[in-house]
């Protein structure tokens, strides 16, 4: 990822790369402010990345709840119309989330939620721990409100469903998505280049406007002055003829 990035990690050499730093560049060329979260086991990989990798930039803002987490990124976007990042722990920060994420669905206010689960390979899980926090598809919890959520199986899955996720997030009616990363996939090595989106600003539609011609038309009849000529009568008509 530092030859597509131009970065690399704060003078470490041979820095090999991780499967999380994808989802740090995604972050980085989206332009989002701000992360807020609670920190959790399940995104470690990520957390990792976006302070070794990503030397903290965008700033993590720690917060004492998933909801306080989401609430920040909703009052973000409602004051300035930008979204922030709100990353989430497992199913169980999730659960706390969801009330925050409500709220944003119904103000219309975009909000990028990360969420991580696993590893959903059962082979890699801790005792007991991993297993109870662990759900199949976490986004069935808040799929009826939220625009759009996934989670990659692969990283090469990663690249078009951020995008897809960034431009479900944008487009009128805006609203929180939410994408989940299985914290196995997260802290494998990197071991191939994985493409990222040559140009994220195009993915979010312009907003709907009138044909541009007929906008041009209608400007004129409003704008333009009309003298109504009345013809003169032809003849004179009398009563009871």
């Amino acid at each position: 990822m530092q030859e597509q990035t131009g970065r690399a990690r704060h003078g470490i050499e041979n820095y090999r790369g991780w499967q999380s730093d994808v989802i740090v560049d995604l972050i980085k060329r989206y332009g989002f402010p701000f992360i807020t979260l609670n920190p959790g086991a399940s995104f470690r990989g990520l957390h990792d990345s976006l302070v070794n990798y990503g030397g903290n930039d965008p700033p993590l803002l720690l917060c004492q709840h998933e909801k306080i987490a989401v609430q920040i990124a909703h009052g973000y976007a409602k004051a300035t119309g930008k979204p922030m990042v709100a990353i989430v722990h497992d199913v169980v920060g999730m659960l706390h989330a969801t009330m925050g994420i409500y709220y944003a669905y119904l103000d219309r206010c975009p909000v990028f939620v990360v969420g991580a689960t696993g590893p959903m390979d059962e082979s890699r899980r801790r005792p007991f721990i991993d297993w109870i926090h662990t759900a199949n598809v976490n986004g069935e919890q808040l799929r009826h409100y939220v625009k759009w959520d996934y989670q990659p199986a692969s990283i090469e899955g990663v690249p078009d469903s951020f995008v897809r996720a960034y431009a479900a997030m944008m487009t009128e009616p805006q609203g929180p998505i939410y994408m989940c990363y299985d914290a196995w996939l997260q802290e494998q090595p990197l071991k191939t280049e994985v493409a990222l989106p040559a140009h994220p600003g195009a993915t979010a539609p312009v907003p709907m406007a009138a044909d541009a011609a007929r906008e041009r038309s209608g400007r004129k009849l409003v704008t333009d002055v009309h003298v109504l000529a009345f013809p003169s009568p032809q003849k004179t008509i009398r009563p009871g003829l």
